[in-house]
């Protein structure tokens, strides 16, 4: 059947003899040129090697499976047995930063003082440094809390937040500045994010999908302790919340950091009292103002000495 065939459209083989005038130099040069086209083919690429195959939409289930077990598997080999979630906003930054931002708004509003846009960045700037004593706070806590349960080769109650600036990277500074293990588990974002400078390098993790970090954050928690916050913040509050009120997964205190702050941003009791949540499901949360109250109430809780 070959023989019948054009000769662009015959197979190509050592063995075949040279045909419509083709040299036979002309027929070991394609030969040649198809080796190589084989050896470079998408297709003779390793499977566990082909990003390319990878990245492909219908082989998303195997993407996520491959950030469940690698971050699984790097945590076991690290024995972290149980970890303290630390979640709160990234724009929360030490005094000094607060205070550089605060000059910069403000002498962008001389020039232009009646500019609504830079009354409202002067505004925020004042309110973001008026919390700047909580990334101090969340420093504190993960000092603490890290001093209190990592000695001796124990891994229990390692601070694990979401790996970026702010009230994420304070914890994860308190227990750096120790000398203690901490987790960081960060995600790839449409806007560059870098881990912070903090984290243990080896529990440095980034994430594409944010359902398989979820899932890290909450598999090992023995706590949530939740400060100051956006979007973020509040998504992963209500989504361990949902998980402790549905029985999804194990008893946890969820620990509101900051009173005054989340009672001004969340009214837990108007749910209840509206009827769309129980009276009992109040019980679910705690607030602390200090790093110390919040760590008794870990401790508390799962009978620390």
């Amino acid at each position: 059947m070959a023989k019948n065939l054009p000769a662009k459209q015959r197979p190509v083989s050592a063995g075949n003899p040279p045909e419509d005038g083709e040299s036979a130099l002309d027929l070991e040069k394609r030969v040649e040129q198809n080796r190589i086209a084989i050896i470079n083919s998408p297709s003779y690429r390793l499977a566990e090697l082909d990003i390319d195959f990878l990245g492909r939409s219908e082989q998303r289930p195997v993407r996520m499976q491959l950030e469940l077990l690698k971050t699984e598997t790097l945590l076991r080999e690290n024995k972290i047995a149980t970890t303290v979630v630390v979640f709160g906003g990234t724009q929360i930054v030490p005094q000094g930063e607060a205070e550089a931002r605060l000059k910069r708004a403000r002498l962008h509003l001389k020039d232009h003082p009646d500019d609504p846009r830079l009354l409202r960045e002067v505004a925020r700037a004042e309110s973001v440094l008026a919390k700047c004593r909580y990334y101090e706070e969340a420093r504190e806590f993960g000092r603490i809390v890290s001093s209190s349960c990592q000695s001796d080769g124990k891994c229990d109650f390692v601070i694990i937040t979401g790996g970026g600036p702010g009230i994420m990277e304070a914890a994860n500074r308190g227990a750096f500045e120790i000398g203690a293990k901490s987790v960081g588990l960060n995600i790839e974002l449409p806007h560059e994010q870098e881990p912070n400078p903090y984290i243990t390098p080896e529990l440095c993790f980034q994430f594409h999908y944010f359902a398989m970090r979820k899932f890290h954050f909450i598999l090992r928690a023995a706590a949530l302790v939740v400060f100051p916050g956006g979007f973020g913040t509040l998504d992963e509050l209500f989504n361990t919340l949902t998980l402790r009120q549905t029985g999804r997964m194990q008893e946890i205190p969820i620990i509101l950091y900051g009173s005054e702050y989340w009672n001004g941003i969340i009214d837990f009791q108007r749910l209840a009292d509206e009827g769309v949540i129980a009276d009992e499901h109040l019980d679910l949360i705690h607030y602390a103002d200090t790093p110390q109250d919040a760590w008794e109430i870990i401790a508390n809780f799962h009978a620390v000495d």
